[in-house]
């Protein structure tokens, strides 16, 4: 089991702070708050939602899905959970996980419901009174699959249940963190001194690794001495989006450079006009921040997938590859690409009309046309279905897909949203 360090921030209808007091806003769009996070190499986002009003809820949960839709870690949420629905509510926002808190008998009850319909992965659990984990330990075990501690020493727990437990660290000495986060039944850790720490997690996780303790890190199964350099002894780099697959540049590392992406977890690379080593977005803020490193079968070239910050090319575009020498026409094979095209020229019909255009005629019909075109394709899909013709059956699903994704531009839902949903599933 790979412990884990997860930094919390606290909503409170459109607001969002770093503190459960509310004494410190973090300000910024979104995509800043996310980035601060990122920069810090922690595991997940422990998002308390403060809000009591209804109105409030509402609106945190806006901002909960914006945070979830943006983050490349994965966020937890804690809310005021009172039934099913509230669960549901939390999910949809595409968070990886919601706290139920036991002390509401109404929890316990729900607890195997909703652990049924959405996933005991999905499910952690809490409580006031932490006496009360031998009592609940039966229907947690089977479930839940975590459980957020506050104030309780893992020694304490242990006895109790066997279940991971998320833990609260009190302000406390690195060596006294390197403990709690060493013992068996910690599968994480959460607080103030995560928090005020955050620039320090790389270093406090190498510290982990140091001590046999398994963490989220970039660990090498490749060395430097064994990859092939060229003869200025240096390694091309190929970078490439992890999520689209495009290619963004090319540039060398040296022995440094390797050693420092790996530690920071940012792409590094060697700059021969310098003649040095340089972090990428170390001046521009435009930060490659590392999915996944791979040496080709001779060692002697490393392809980088990589979340990009900005765009990757100095000229401001977004990929360096953008001068065509050549090209022949070709059909677009790429699913994911296929349907961000076409859902692009939807989305352009919606904001530029064009006369004659049937999907302006849907837009302008309203949202019960769109649905109403939907389930008509979504019948002949059934129609088609018991046909042994199966070039019938992929010509109404097409239908069905453009048609549902005029209603995704109308309801303003991405491909991007869709996919990471289905990626958490």
């Amino acid at each position: 089991m790979k412990k884990r360090f997860l930094v919390s921030i606290y909503i409170n209808g459109k607001k969002i702070f770093s503190d459960a007091a509310q004494s410190r806003e973090i300000t910024g769009s979104i995509n800043d708050v996310i980035r601060m996070f990122g920069d810090s190499n922690a595991d997940e986002i422990f998002a308390h939602i403060l809000s009591e009003e209804w109105d409030d809820k509402e609106a945190s949960l806006a901002v909960l899905k914006d945070i979830c839709n943006n983050s490349e870690i994965p966020v937890m949420a804690s809310f005021n959970i009172e039934r099913a629905e509230d669960v549901k509510k939390l999910l949809y926002t595409n968070c990886k996980k919601v706290v139920l808190n036991l002390s509401k008998k109404s929890n316990v009850e729900m607890l195997e419901d909703v652990s049924k319909r959405f996933g005991q992965d999905k499910i952690a659990v809490t409580m006031d009174d932490f006496s009360m984990c031998g009592i609940y330990n039966e229907i947690m075990q089977e479930f839940a699959c975590e459980l957020v501690v506050k104030n309780e020493k893992p020694d304490d727990i242990a006895g109790m249940t066997s279940l991971p437990g998320i833990y609260l660290l009190p302000d406390t000495s690195l060596e006294k963190i390197l403990e709690i986060v060493g013992k068996d039944n910690v599968s994480a850790v959460y607080g103030n001194v995560v928090d005020s720490n955050i620039k320090e997690l790389n270093s406090i996780k190498n510290l982990c690794v140091e001590r046999g303790i398994s963490v989220n890190v970039l660990e090498a199964a490749i060395v430097w001495e064994d990859l092939k350099l060229n003869s200025d002894g240096l390694i091309p780099v190929i970078a490439q989006d992890y999520k689209t697959g495009e290619v963004l540049m090319m540039a060398y590392m040296n022995k440094e450079a390797y050693e420092n992406t790996l530690k920071t977890g940012k792409m590094n690379y060697y700059s021969r006009s310098r003649q040095s080593q340089w972090e990428k977005g170390e001046t521009s803020g435009h930060y490659q921040y590392v999915k996944a490193l791979y040496a080709d079968c001779d060692n002697d070239t490393i392809l980088a997938k990589i979340s990009q910050i900005g765009p990757a090319c100095h000229t401001g575009s977004q990929s360096c590859f953008f001068k065509e020498i050549a090209s022949k026409p070709y059909g677009e094979k790429n699913p994911l690409k296929v349907f961000e095209d076409v859902y692009g020229v939807i989305a352009d019909r919606k904001v530029n009309p064009k006369e004659g255009s049937y999907t302006n005629y849907l837009f302008d019909k309203g949202i019960d046309k769109i649905l109403k075109k939907l389930g008509e394709e979504a019948t002949e899909i059934v129609i088609a279905a018991k046909n042994p013709d199966a070039g019938e059956i992929k010509y109404e699903i097409s239908d069905f897909l453009y048609h549902m994704m005029v209603l995704m531009v109308e309801k303003d839902i991405t491909w991007e949203e869709i996919t990471s949903d289905l990626a958490q599933r």
